[in-house]
Formats: C-alpha cells, sequence, structure tokens
C-alpha cells in the first residue's frame, strides 16, 4: 500500500490504538527500545490520539501469544520465495542476468504488492525484465499491471517484421510464438477470467504499431517501457469505460481502474540497465568497490513529496491558486502519497465522468463493493492530478556492478539503500567489513553497543535467499544494529487488524549480475561448425583437436555436451584453438 487514506483503515485504528500501545510495550520489554525507523508506527495513516474508551490491554498470557519460536518465524519469512537461475546462453549472446531472488511478506490481507520476471524471446538481444508493483486502494490494480506491462514493454521493443509474424499466426489460426519467457511463483495468482480480453487489447496495441510506418526494428529499451507505461495506463481508463462482455469482466475493469498501483520495471540487457519508475517503488544498483567494500548506486527516485523536482513539476501542472492544495500534508490533495500511478481514476477522471460510469454498472455488478470508489478527493478543481509516465534511468553495465535490487516502499520504509545493498553484499560474499574505530573517545557503554553491531553483522545468515535476509532485517534489527528475534516474532505474529498498523506489505527482487560478461573479454557468437568472433566478422573453423579429449569422446559417444564448454571466448583461446591445443582448463565462461 503506498498510502491511500480509508475511513475504514482509520476507523480499526481507532478501535485497537488502545491494544497498539500495549503491544509497543511489549515489544520494547522484550527487545531494546521501539524505533520510528523499524515502523512501529502506523506511517501511511494518522496516528488518531487516544484510544477508544473501551480499548481492550493486553494480559501476559496474550503478551506471550504475540511470540513465535524460530522454526514459525522462518516458515513465515520463507513461504513465498522465490530463486530461479537464467539460462546463460542462447544463441543470441551471454546474458547479463546470472539468476534472480525474490519473496514477498504481506501486511494486506491478501496482500497489495505484485512482481513480475520475464526473458524476452523476441527481441533482437538477449534481456530479462523484471517489475515490482505497490497496489494501494487494493490489490485489483497492481495484480493488472503485473499480468500486463511486461508483454506491453516486449511487443513495443519488437520489430515490424516480428509484429507482422505474430499477426499472421492469428489471422491463420496458428499457435502465436511466446513474446516472453515467464518465470511464474508457485503461489502466484492471475485474472484467468480476464486473460483472453487482456490479450485483444495486447493485439490492438501491436496493430496500432504496425499502423506506423517509423516502426521498423521496434523501440530502444527506454522508448519502450515508457510507450508501454503510457499505453497500458490509458487502455486500464479506456476498458473501465468501455461495454464488456460480461459483468465479471466489467466489475474487474472497475476494480483495476479505480484502485491504483506504482511500478518499477528494470529492463537488463547486454550492455545495459534501463529502469522505469513511476512512483515509490526503488530500483539500487550493487556495486563492488576494489577494496571490497560495497556502494549503493540508485538507479531510480522517488517519486513522493520528498523529491523537490516531482513536487514542482505537480505544481506547476495547475493553477497558481491551488498550489497550497495539490500537495497538502506531504500527500496529492492530502491523500495519495505517490505522485505517479497506474489505476488511481479518482484523481484523472472529471467528476462528471466518474458519476457517469459508476451509474451506468449493470445489475449484476456487485455495487457494495464499489461504493467506496465513490469519492471525490478534496480541492478536486483541474484533473488530472497524476499520471502513469515514468522516468526512465540508464546505467552501462560495468564488472564491478553485481547485482540490482527492487524493492516496494514496504522495504524501503524500514531500510536506506546503502543498508540494503551492504546486507545483499555481505550475504553473496560473505565477507563482512568492518570500519576502523575513529573514535578514540568512547565509554564504556557505546564501546558495549558498538561490539553488538559488529557481532551481528559478523552472524552467520539465517537464510538462503538473499531477498528473505533483506525482510528479516527489515523487521527485525534493533537499534543496536543487532538482529532481535523478540522483535521480528513480535512483528510477524500481528493479527491481521494491526499488522498494517506497524508495517505495510514488502516486496523485493535481488538480480544477480553475469560480472564476467563485462570484465573486459570479448565473447564471441559462434556455433559449433563455425564461429564469427564479433571484433572482426570473419569466419573462423576451428580444428577437431581444439575440443578437448574428454569432451570429443563425449560427442562421439552420443552424449549431449552444453556448447558453452566447447566455444572459446578470449584472444588466448583462439591461440589455443589455432595451436590445436588442449583446452580443457579454459571450459568456462
Amino acid at each position: 500500500m503506498s498510502g491511500l487514506l480509508s475511513s475504514r483503515v482509520l476507523r480499526r485504528a481507532a478501535a485497537t490504538s488502545s491494544f497498539a500501545s500495549s503491544f509497543i510495550s511489549s515489544v520494547s520489554a522484550t527487545c531494546c527500545k521501539p524505533s520510528a525507523h523499524h515502523g512501529l508506527s502506523f506511517r501511511c495513516l494518522r496516528w488518531p490520539h487516544g484510544g477508544a474508551a473501551g480499548g481492550r490491554c493486553l494480559s501476559t498470557r496474550q503478551h506471550m501469544d504475540l511470540q513465535l519460536r524460530q522454526i514459525q518465524v522462518n516458515s513465515i519469512l520463507q513461504a513465498h520465495e522465490q530463486a530461479v537461475s537464467i539460462p546463460g546462453f542462447d544463441g543470441r549472446g551471454l546474458s547479463a542476468v546470472r539468476k534472480f531472488e525474490s519473496n514477498q511478506l504481506a501486511a494486506n490481507t491478501p496482500t497489495e504488492d505484485r512482481h513480475s520476471a520475464a526473458t524476452c524471446l523476441q527481441a533482437c538481444m538477449l534481456s530479462t525484465l523484471f517489475g515490482v508493483f505497490d497496489g494501494h486502494g487494493g490489490w485489483a490494480c497492481a495484480q493488472a499491471v503485473s499480468e500486463r506491462l511486461l508483454s506491453y514493454v516486449a511487443i513495443a521493443m519488437m520489430s515490424r517484421q516480428s509484429l507482422e509474424e505474430l499477426e499472421w499466426c492469428l489471422e491463420q489460426g496458428r499457435s502465436v510464438p511466446p513474446v516472453l519467457q515467464w518465470y511464474k511463483h508457485r503461489g502466484d495468482v492471475s485474472y484467468q477470467e480476464s486473460a483472453s480480453f487482456y490479450r485483444d487489447q495486447l493485439r490492438v496495441f501491436w496493430q496500432e504499431l504496425l499502423d506506423h510506418e517509423e516502426h521498423s526494428d521496434g523501440m530502444s529499451p527506454a522508448e519502450a517501457m515508457e510507450h508501454a507505461f503510457k499505453r497500458l495506463d490509458t487502455d486500464i481508463s479506456l476498458e473501465a469505460q468501455m461495454p464488456l462482455s460480461s459483468d465479471l469482466l466489467k466489475s474487474t475493469a472497475i476494480q483495476v481502474a479505480f484502485t491504483g498501483c506504482t511500478a518499477c520495471v528494470a529492463h537488463v540487457g547486454s550492455e545495459g540497465i534501463h529502469v522505469a519508475n513511476a512512483g515509490d517503488c526503488r530500483a539500487v544498483l550493487g556495486v563492488q568497490e576494489e577494496d571490497g567494500s560495497w556502494t549503493a548506486v540508485p538507479l531510480s527516485r522517488d517519486h513522493n513529496s520528498q523529491n523537490r523536482s516531482e513536487l514542482q513539476r505537480v505544481r506547476s501542472s495547475h493553477p497558481r491558486s491551488e498550489s497550497d492544495t495539490v500537495v497538502s500534508e506531504d500527500r496529492l490533495l492530502g491523500v495519495l502519497m505517490p505522485l505517479r500511478a497506474f489505476g488511481d481514476v479518482s484523481f484523472k477522471w472529471s467528476r462528471e465522468l466518474q458519476s457517469s460510469v459508476l451509474q451506468s454498472l449493470e445489475s449484476g455488478v456487485d455495487l457494495d463493493s464499489l461504493n467506496m470508489y465513490q469519492y471525490t478527493p478534496p480541492n478536486y478543481l483541474t484533473p488530472p492530478y497524476l499520471d502513469a509516465a515514468p522516468e526512465v534511468l540508464y546505467h552501462k553495465l560495468r564488472p564491478q556492478d553485481r547485482f540490482l535490487i527492487l524493492g516496494s516502499d514496504g522495504l524501503w520504509d524500514e531500510m536506506g539503500s546503502e543498508q540494503a545493498v551492504h546486507l545483499v553484499g555481505e550475504h553473496l560474499s560473505g565477507i563482512h567489513l568492518q570500519a576502523p574505530v575513529s573514535d578514540k573517545h568512547l565509554n564504556l557503554g557505546q564501546m558495549q553497543e558498538l561490539l553488538q553491531k559488529r557481532r551481528a553483522r559478523a552472524t552467520r545468515p539465517l537464510d538462503l535467499n538473499a531477498t528473505t535476509h533483506l525482510i528479516r532485517h527489515a523487521l527485525g534489527t534493533s537499534d543496536s544494529g543487532e538482529l532481535c528475534h523478540e522483535r521480528l516474532a513480535a512483528m510477524l505474529a500481528l493479527p491481521e487488524e494491526l499488522a498494517r498498523m506497524y508495517r505495510d506489505d514488502i516486496t523485493a527482487t535481488v538480480v544477480y549480475l553475469n560480472s564476467a560478461r563485462f570484465d573486459g573479454i570479448t565473447f564471441p557468437r559462434r556455433t559449433l561448425g563455425s564461429a564469427v568472433p564479433i571484433s572482426t566478422g570473419v569466419p573462423f573453423f576451428p580444428p577437431a583437436a581444439a575440443v578437448s579429449p574428454h569432451l570429443r569422446s563425449q560427442i562421439l559417444a552420443g552424449n549431449d555436451v552444453n556448447l558453452i564448454k566447447i566455444l572459446l571466448c578470449s584472444e588466448i583461446s583462439d591461440r589455443r584453438i589455432v595451436d590445436c591445443g588442449d583446452v580443457s582448463d579454459t571450459e568456462r565462461v
């Protein structure tokens, strides 16, 4: 949830504030003093002062019930883990991505976060797309965007010839070649009823691209991402207004349009990373310096009131008379925290259009569930106030670039970018660098606190998955920097009606980069029969002696052999081929 005020949640907050106060005291007593940085407050909504007169207090037994055993904590944290290795070579070149890991932890029921990952199959170069989507006002918009946005990006990057092949296959009733290879988690859900409708809308998109003669080689990643964001948001808006074949489709379209979500999508190509961001999700690059230390390089900027240029952009789009009300109390029209988002037509449509669409719904649609959308923000004078146009940043990959972190704002509410990069970097390398003590005037208490922090950092990670490692530290790190089981267990044991008061949905994806791909070595593109080095373009035919005896025996025996073990990737290896020497010690990529 990106911070949409809700009267339902406010009422719940007031009714349980006494319980919450008692819970804070419980955590304070069991594990260090509470820290605002770690979310012991209702960040997205203002906390109502004073509790309900009849608020209940926690007994000692209830305090104990809030605690979970280590095995229960691990089970909760690891329930939605995902780890996928990306094929290193597919005939078009070496992948810039070795593998990725993802995880999410819900605070809302169900979670309003989503994430997606897929390899582009039709683009000319091997590339992979990753996305993190943070919903607000419900999960419907985040669900739809996570299912559709990557396809829009991939279609926009495809050449005219490839799009014509897709269209021809459909016209001839033949199977359409896949555009993306999706990496789904077993727990992922999808809009099954809307799948066919979404495919039809995607076809309309590529047909319109074919109508433009300038679309020959396909768009660049940056152009494709910007176009895809805008086009999908337009489709979401139009689909809520058009007549659809069933009440279920119509109800879904309305929910998708009136709820909202922010999005951060990364395109990892052969040479660099493009990141398109709309809202307050974030992308951070983990860089390993020559001395082994880790540095965080931001690849996106948060679109909220803390971003002065973004604040100026929003205010300059409306009359000066609205300068005090467009963003009020750090929220768009005093309501919404992110300043860019998909959906959220309550901040985009005119009052008349909103009323017309909602009144035109057929009786079969569940109007009770849609009543919450009949709300207009205060000072709603000159819409639209919101759009989904992304800010696209590019980073050329270097050998020292090791991984990319994508996270919803629930992660960044709990830790900074530098801390996240250090956690993943040290988890990856197994090395915990400790800076020398510069202050020689520490008292005994300060020395004890410093020792606790250093011991905590040197502790062996409990999780193999780096995203689980991030979430564990996001919720369980105490003020001293020590991972506190009591704090973590208490946060995970919160009842459903309280969980959202103390933390947000958290989603994280860590993309591990193939650093060898960018270490200055030229990787020729070759086949077994012939090879064409990229640098010269001159065909080269390796003699049979170039293959090591072990590999040759496997080939002659009819065994499958990974061509990567045969295709050599450096000048030294090329000379060894020419000399007909054994290459067994260079069988690596």
